[in-house]
């Protein structure tokens, strides 16, 4: 992980009208986040140092600070400072995907968008994948009991796109968030679905996805 003081080199924009300063330094904030790679539990600098670094107002960076507490992406301890928290599976995706997700249509456009972000994946994963990763992962699914979430997010990591990634881990959290009951496919369709990587045929991964995920294939 790279040094904090590296991150966020170019001072906060200026906003346009109507745009609060403190949005933009969530954004900031955010991309501080994901660009250090900072995982829960790490500790965010101070509010003055963000102030300096972001070159904006202590009040401005307080109440950016608040947002994202109330988001639960950091907390507060008292006298320790404020730091990254587990926000997986929290009460935020819960609560938009109650305003989001009314309808049927919204809930196929999640589950139709999600797959195809998958299928692109595996697509990534097949170009740049070496085989003996391809061989560690088939390890993996041999000696592991694994959740289909888990398998994606490992090849979503091998896609090696980090907006990829992130459109997939937010689609996932709707998905979760719909409650579908599915059916849990077998191990073996997972190693095919695997085997069709080293082959870097798009038309044979995307035939295994399918079958993965009990779609019709004509």
């Amino acid at each position: 992980m790279q040094p904090l003081e590296k991150v966020s080199e170019r001072p906060v924009s200026q906003p346009e009208k109507n745009t609060k300063v403190y949005v933009e330094i969530v954004r900031q904030l955010r991309e501080m986040i994901y660009k250090d790679e900072l995982k829960p539990g790490d500790k965010i600098p101070s509010e003055r140092e963000l102030s300096e670094r972001l070159n904006a107002g202590r009040s401005s960076v307080r109440e950016a600070l608040r947002a994202l507490e109330l988001l639960g992406l950091i907390e507060t301890r008292r006298g320790e400072g404020t730091f990254i928290r587990d926000f997986r599976g929290n009460q935020l995706v819960q609560l938009l995907s109650t305003f989001i997700l009314q309808d049927d249509k919204a809930k196929q456009d999640v589950i139709e968008t999600k797959s195809m972000i998958e299928v692109d994946c595996l697509y990534l994963a097949a170009e740049k994948v070496q085989q003996e990763e391809i061989e560690r992962l088939k390890v993996w699914i041999d000696e592991h009991n694994f959740e289909d979430e888990e398998f994606f997010k490992t090849i979503a990591e091998l896609a090696d796109n980090h907006l990829f990634y992130r459109i997939w881990y937010i689609l996932n959290d709707y998905y979760n968030a719909l409650n579908l009951k599915v059916s849990p496919s077998e191990k073996e369709d997972y190693q095919k679905l695997v085997d069709s990587l080293a082959t870097k045929r798009g038309d044979l991964i995307l035939e295994r996805y399918r079958m993965l995920r009990k779609m019709s294939t004509s």
